[in-house]
């Protein structure tokens, strides 16, 4: 019998590999500009956009995909069948890869100079365009391991990623600078490159490891085919694969184009907004000085609870479309209100913390409070971000894709409307494009979630929602109570941690007296299993 892990175990180990990458992230943002300079970052910073779009288009939705279709391969009890669904991401997503790869490279020179209008960025574009078929190969490998709920590889190699990405990215952009700053940012992007590699390695390591014990384990099922197949070798046509290519482009175009939406919804808003503050008769230093505190701070901040919303989303795709597959609605119920539960429960005391102690953690973080105004006016709506990543997950993996598109687009829309409309007036100004991304939050999730609910007739828990507002309440008071009575400590930083601390406390004990965590939640993780064994 392979080897699964729980939802929750899945969800887990998920949810500490991003903590440990967030954390260790912060080691080039802090030691990256004190090498390359202010300048040498904006030269990194120009590329990897297109990087990025370049990599949304190849490998957007086809993970998701894989990992949608083996999980229901294996809930059937057919690995050979996981092996094939493998076998064609790759070979999809590697041909695609090896196109952009050399549509890159030919317009690396035109894009530098006529789109971005810095030539020097020529150097860092031709740095990255090795990583589009390397993360091409990984992501369809963290598909196939996603779909056999089994997270750790992925796990293993974003870290391993992370930590290699590190070292080689701050040592080729010092070893590089002194042929030049455009020099140095591409060694930081070759960094990056060497990272990719070792991820990618890791994963294949993984894999081979993988098909080895499925092979001990089941001796009499194929062995032969077992050992000598090699997933980077397409494979000759085997009997109903046009129907699983079919089927795999059904899934992924629609996820792609959504992610596409984001993409270039992202884009559209950071050059309307600019506009319009210049319309509202801000100078355009203070313009992009205003934006570049809003998605360079607050927003961060506001998404750093969301490491576990987005491990979440990964594990429910594979445990909801197994699921499916049995048609076993009590468990895709189940495995919903799980996930609604967590994100929700454990994304409001955070969102509590940035509302009441918004002026010191802005001071501790960025040295002033100047976005305080902006993380309090937030902070309370970030919950609708957290809960809206599982109920996008949960579309996609109940082959609705195209419903999860249709909802980003209308809000995209209508954000974008608000933007054009309140943030080019003077009395609004940065705060209309504050309230233009706080109604696409809450729109976009009522509408995720009001197509769930209909799609699988999903009856929500009104009273975990109250039940956790009034936590919310409670735990604001006592965190408000306690920064003004830690007056005695004289520093700052001990005064937040200790009123932060002890309101998370607070908030466990009244969701434990709630019903909203059961003792049982707390006996599954692993630090309270291994104190109790």
């Amino acid at each position: 019998m392979k080897k699964k892990q729980s939802f929750i175990q899945g969800t887990l180990i998920l949810l500490a590999a991003g903590i440990i990458n967030r954390m260790l992230g912060f080691i080039t943002r802090i030691a990256l500009p004190r090498i390359i300079g202010a300048e040498g970052v904006g030269l990194y910073q120009l590329a990897y956009p297109f990087f990025l779009v370049l990599i949304t288009v190849i490998t957007g939705g086809i993970p998701l995909a894989i990992a949608k279709m083996v999980a229901e391969a294996e809930g059937e009890d057919r690995p050979d069948k996981s092996r094939q669904i493998l076998r064609m991401g790759l070979t999809l997503s590697v041909g695609l890869a090896t196109l952009f790869t050399l549509v890159a490279l030919v317009g690396a020179s035109w894009v530098s100079t006529t789109i971005l209008t810095d030539s020097r960025v020529y150097y860092t574009f031709i740095a990255m365009t090795p990583m589009i078929g390397i993360v091409a190969v990984s992501s369809i490998y963290r598909g196939y391991f996603q779909g056999r709920q089994n997270m750790i590889p992925s796990a293993m190699s974003s870290i391993l990623e992370t930590m290699i990405r590190i070292f080689f990215m701050l040592w080729f952009s010092w070893l590089l600078l002194p042929k030049g700053i455009a020099y140095a940012a591409a060694g930081a992007m070759l960094g990056v490159t060497v990272g990719e590699v070792g991820g990618m390695l890791v994963l294949l390591w993984q894999y081979f490891r993988t098909l080895h014990r499925d092979k001990l384990e089941n001796t009499a099922n194929s062995p032969l085919t077992a050992l000598t197949e090699n997933p980077l070798i397409p494979s000759s046509p085997a009997p109903g694969q046009p129907a699983l290519l079919r089927r795999l482009l059904r899934i992924s175009i629609p996820v792609t184009a959504g992610r596409l939406v984001g993409s270039f919804s992202y884009l559209l808003e950071s050059i309307i907004t600019v506009r319009s503050l210049a319309l509202a008769g801000i100078a355009a230093a203070a313009a992009t000085a205003q934006y570049g505190s809003l998605q360079g701070m607050v927003i961060p901040l506001l998404l750093l609870p969301g490491v576990l919303s987005s491990s979440l989303a990964v594990s429910l795709v594979p445990s909801l479309s197994e699921a499916a597959a049995r048609k076993d609605l009590p468990t895709i119920h189940k495995r919903m209100h799980q996930a609604l539960r967590l994100a929700l429960v454990t994304g409001a005391p955070f969102a509590v913390v940035m509302y009441i102690l918004a002026v010191p953690l802005c001071t501790l973080f960025y040295g002033n409070a100047d976005t305080a105004p902006m993380l309090r006016m937030m902070a309370p709506f970030a919950v609708f971000l957290y809960v809206q990543a599982p109920l996008q997950a949960a579309l996609q993996a109940m082959d609705r894709p195209g419903r999860a598109l249709i909802n980003n687009l209308i809000g995209a829309a209508v954000k974008i409307a608000i933007i054009m409309l309140l943030a080019s007036r003077p009395e609004y100004g940065i705060y209309g494009a504050i309230l233009a991304i706080m109604v696409n939050s809450i729109l976009v999730t009522i509408l995720h979630g009001y197509s769930v609910i209909k799609l699988i007739s999903l009856s929500l828990r009104v009273g975990d929602i109250f039940k956790t507002l009034g936590a919310m309440i409670i735990t604001g008071a006592g965190i408000r109570y306690m920064y003004s009575s830690f007056t005695f400590t004289g520093s700052e930083g001990v005064r937040f941690i200790g009123a932060a601390g002890a309101g998370m406390l607070l908030y466990l004990v009244i969701c434990l007296l709630a019903g909203l965590i059961s003792w049982q939640d707390m006996q599954r993780l692993p630090l309270i299993k291994r104190w109790r064994s």
